[in-house]
């Protein structure tokens, strides 16, 4: 069970307001510039390597993803799974390739996955029951945008490109703030009710929220409109599984910006705890000087430490 949140409700709403705690730039510019850092790094991904862009993964018009291949396709590659944030309600895959030119000049394909955000669910009743859908392979357009659908979304794109890239040399899932989330409750999935194992040999999360209660009582619900009960089943910190014996090969780094709020780096470091004490393999990277934007961004750039991380992460393989 998570610790809860010792911060009063009332000021909640600062410390998920990642904009307020950057030293770099204003709140009033820093998500504008991120979303501009983001759109031109995938453009420059985009013209630099060979891609197959809005492949479908499903019938809703959200399921799409992008696929950056590697500049030698001669043999297998490992495929990383990069889930964007944006707090579940913004930014999209189309802002999603930029961490792809050190990785595919590696020898490894970068996907971009693509999910319904939040706007599109104010159509579902903050009272909706679905205890199953998180878990059951339901159609996903029941609720577009629904924080259920979006977790179900997220894995049956794993599920996909299990089917599509049977010969990848594994997965690897990146994800960044709620992404992180989204990548998290990737590692809990019964994968026997989607019929597919997939070989996940890592995961990098960045900046994540895994415990969804305290964003109940801030700003972010007010387009996600969970309750208690969807918050609870959407908590990676509550479906923690013991790791498998296979699971145990792989890694999961869990990454946290100086500059992120103390709420975001309490989740951080409580979730990667939680994991270790499962039986997972977990690396808590703090990284200094950064904060919760450029803290993806820089994986672009070839000299970045996570970009560097997350090489040696694909290494061995």
């Amino acid at each position: 069970v998570p610790r809860r949140s010792s911060v009063p409700p009332q000021a909640l709403q600062e410390q998920y307001s990642p904009s307020r705690w950057s030293r770099r730039l204003h709140r009033d510019t820093i998500v504008q510039a991120h979303l501009e850092a983001t759109a031109a790094g995938t453009r420059r991904a985009r013209a630099g390597a060979e891609t197959a862009l809005h492949v479908p993964y499903g019938a809703g018009d959200g399921e799409r993803l992008d696929v950056y291949f590697p500049t030698d396709r001669s043999g297998s590659f490992p495929l990383l799974v990069y889930i964007h944030g944006g707090y579940w309600q913004c930014l999209s895959k189309d802002e999603s390739g930029f961490a792809a030119p050190p990785l595919v000049s590696r020898g490894a394909a970068l996907v971009a996955v693509g999910y319904d955000t939040a706007p599109k669910g104010r159509c579902c009743p903050r009272g909706l029951r679905a205890p199953t859908l998180a878990r059951r392979p339901r159609d996903p357009s029941l609720c577009p945008g629904h924080m259920d659908a979006m977790v179900l979304q997220v894995r049956r794109s794993i599920a996909f490109l299990v089917q599509r890239y049977s010969g990848a040399r594994g997965i690897y899932l990146c994800g960044h703030s709620a992404g992180a989330h989204l990548a998290a409750m990737v590692l809990s999935t019964d994968w026997t009710e989607y019929g597919v194992v997939p070989d996940i040999k890592g995961a990098v999360l960045v900046s994540g929220v895994y415990d969804l209660e305290p964003i109940l009582h801030t700003y972010v619900n007010d387009a996600l409109n969970m309750n208690r009960e969807v918050a609870q089943r959407n908590s990676p910190m509550l479906c923690i599984t013991p790791a498998a014996p296979g699971a145990a090969a792989c890694e999961v780094l869990v990454a946290v910006a100086q500059h992120d709020s103390p709420e975001f780096r309490r989740q951080s470091q409580e979730y990667g705890q939680a994991l270790r004490a499962a039986g997972w393999s977990v690396s808590l990277l703090d990284l200094a000087g950064v904060d919760h934007f450029d803290i993806i961004e820089k994986l672009s750039e070839d000299s970045y430490v996570l970009t560097q991380v997350g090489e040696e992460l694909l290494s061995p393989f």
